[in-house]
């Protein structure tokens, strides 16, 4: 999607200047990986005019593969419009992709050769079921792909309530909930979505644990960082990194991508959850939705337990 900001937490309707960033759940966790030195082919649909081609060259320059990028004439490019506010007044995001072209990404336009060669994981979010029932549908056959090819599949539910009900949502996003291999779940969407009767995050996982056993739940909770559970049951639990906020927009999708970098590095889950935190801190400090990170800076605060903010001359 393109994304447009009114500057200097000014309102919509109040600004005569936008910044436009690329905006996108997988999009971004795609940038995070491939920045973290990994291969990552990234599949939609994309408007063949100016703006989508701009989205997909932003994109394309970050590492990713952007070769099986669908391309129409007839459907438009997905916006949305994030409004900037400091306490009391919160930030807003409004969307606009009714009708865009990756709405209408239909399961044949999948590149079904992709899914027959070397990759190890398929990554989906909730917010493509969301958008419509052609895309949920593409994403449901896209997992069928990866299941038969052997990849591991990892889910982010990534609930969004401007897109969705809380019941539609669980209804569609059920099946791939049981069958990731690697769950990410917002700690407020375990009970107000899936339906989690617990509230302490260990006992949310123990009790999601006994629903999807086959999978490593990643729960997340913000500033105070994350718990995972294996399939074994055991759990790990991982403190936020201190960060001082720039913008949190992204922040799930970079610890997504640091997570999923270590898993393909061979870390156990304890290790990768500190790299999936390190991760979504050092993206609270960067504008925009893409995880501009590298592997040194993610590598550095990792080991270190801290940055100090300093100038490295």
């Amino acid at each position: 999607m393109a994304r447009f900001t009114p500057p200097n937490f000014e309102r919509i309707g109040q600004s005569r200047q936008v910044e436009i960033h690329v905006g996108g759940s997988e999009s971004n966790t795609a940038v995070g990986l491939a920045r973290l030195g990994h291969r990552v082919s990234w599949l939609s649909r994309m408007t063949d005019n100016p703006l989508g081609r701009w989205i997909v060259r932003e994109i394309g320059s970050q590492g990713v593969d952007i070769s099986h990028v669908v391309w129409t004439v007839e459907d438009r490019v997905g916006t949305y419009y994030l409004e900037r506010g400091r306490a009391p007044r919160s930030s807003q995001v409004f969307y606009d992709r009714a009708g865009s072209a990756m709405s209408r990404m239909q399961p044949a336009e999948l590149p079904v050769e992709l899914f027959n060669s070397e990759a190890r994981i398929f990554h989906t979010t909730g917010i493509t079921l969301g958008i419509s029932p052609a895309a949920g549908q593409t994403a449901a056959r896209a997992v069928e792909l990866s299941r038969a090819a052997g990849m591991r599949v990892s889910f982010d539910l990534n609930y969004r309530s401007r897109l969705w009900s809380t019941d539609a949502a669980y209804r569609a996003c059920e099946p791939l909930l049981a069958a990731a291999d690697y769950l990410f779940l917002p700690a407020r969407d375990a009970n107000t979505v899936v339906g989690a009767t617990a509230t302490e995050p260990q006992a949310i996982c123990r009790e999601l644990h006994r629903r999807w056993p086959n999978c490593t739940l990643l729960l997340t909770m913000g500033k105070a960082g994350a718990v995972a559970i294996e399939p074994s049951g055991e759990i790990h639990q991982q403190s936020a990194f201190a960060a001082e906020e720039v913008e949190r927009l992204g922040g799930g999708d970079a610890f997504s991508a640091g997570f999923l970098s270590a898993t393909l590095e061979g870390e156990n889950v304890g290790q990768a959850l500190r790299w999936a935190c390190a991760a979504a801190a050092i993206k609270y400090t960067l504008p925009g939705d893409l995880p501009l990170l590298d592997r040194p800076m993610v590598t550095s605060l990792v080991e270190s337990n801290s940055a100090s903010g300093e100038i490295r001359r």
